[in-house]
């Protein structure tokens, strides 16, 4: 628990935990929503001194901005907003900070503080390990599957991820591959391992819940089975285990302290990248179907200090690393 420091010759009064307001993107399938709603609660679990509400920015409900206000209408003071996503891309770089720039105009006297994305960390990729020992999947050509980006620098950690996991599950043969949107396909990947000789191939989907991509790439590796005969072992994902909600309430409290870390050193809306030069300066806004008619447009500094709205203890922001 924080402590602030009183008045002269007054004891220190302690602070009370932040309550959570963790946003997700949605999905079709209702195994996605009902995942990341036991995520919520594995969070609440871990942290009965907090509220926690979950909303989306799409496709299901409810929306993340309307769980915003029903926090405020039962008396939350402090909250953080926890994108409960993999990577620095579109979502977690715009659409969730816009959420708060949003819920700050609606709740004014509201302490509405952003933590970064879950990241490429390593409980998660623990986390992944297990999953792979589970399956008796250790040791066999890995091929780790994403969902694509147009976002360069959230492509390039997937290939992070690969290299970081294949290193726990002790292969040394592994490919990445993306649901869509970019290269390689998810059967270019298994493609790759098959024609590297592999008779058995171990996958795992780096998503933290079920939904359209992830069964469609399961689809796609029974095809490769089917017409090749190569064995194909599904790891599963990353699911609502206590190992990422103990990690999203890592992420809180870093928001809470001040000291989100996020590096910007090749991001699209900071540096051109071919065909993405729009998107340097780029502002923040909420293109989605839950907040089209409230878009937002606020100022956001992506070409000088590339400032998040990560809020400080003086409410105002600090510029990504």
């Amino acid at each position: 628990m924080t402590l602030v420091a009183g008045r002269p010759g007054t004891d220190t009064m302690p602070v009370p935990p932040a309550d959570l307001l963790l946003v997700a993107h949605g999905s079709r399938r209702g195994e996605g929503c009902e995942e990341m709603s036991a995520l919520g609660s594995a969070v609440a679990a871990l942290a009965p001194e907090r509220t926690v509400g979950v909303g989306y920015l799409e496709l299901s409900d409810p929306p993340a901005l309307e769980v915003l206000d029903s926090l405020a209408e039962t008396g939350s003071e402090r909250v953080v907003v926890v994108p409960l996503m993999l990577y620095a891309a579109g979502h977690s770089k715009s659409d969730v900070p816009a959420v708060v720039l949003h819920g700050r105009a609606r709740h004014p006297r509201m302490d509405l503080r952003y933590a970064r994305p879950l990241g490429v960390d390593h409980a998660l990729l623990e986390l992944a390990r297990r999953r792979l020992e589970a399956a008796g999947a250790l040791g066999l050509p890995l091929a780790v599957l994403s969902r694509g980006t147009s976002d360069p620098e959230a492509n390039a950690d997937a290939y992070k991820v690969s290299r970081l996991l294949a290193e726990l599950a002790g292969t040394r043969r592994f490919a990445t591959g993306f649901s869509g949107l970019t290269w390689p396909s998810v059967p270019d990947a298994l493609e790759e391992l098959r024609r590297s000789g592999a008779a058995r191939i171990a996958t795992f989907a780096w998503f933290l819940a079920t939904g359209v991509l992830v069964q469609r790439m399961q689809q796609q590796c029974a095809e490769l089975g089917r017409s090749t005969g190569v064995e194909v072992v599904d790891a599963g994902h990353l699911g609502a285990d206590d190992a990422v909600a103990r990690l999203v309430l890592d992420r809180a409290s870093e928001a809470e302290a001040g000291a989100p870390r996020a590096n910007c050193d090749v991001c699209v809306h900071r540096r051109p990248w071919p065909g993405l030069e729009d998107r340097v300066g780029a502002e923040l806004g909420l293109g989605h179907s839950h907040l089209a008619a409230e878009h937002l447009a606020a100022e956001h500094d992506h070409a000088g200090g590339h400032d998040h709205p990560h809020t400080t203890e003086t409410g105002g922001s600090i510029p990504c690393r």
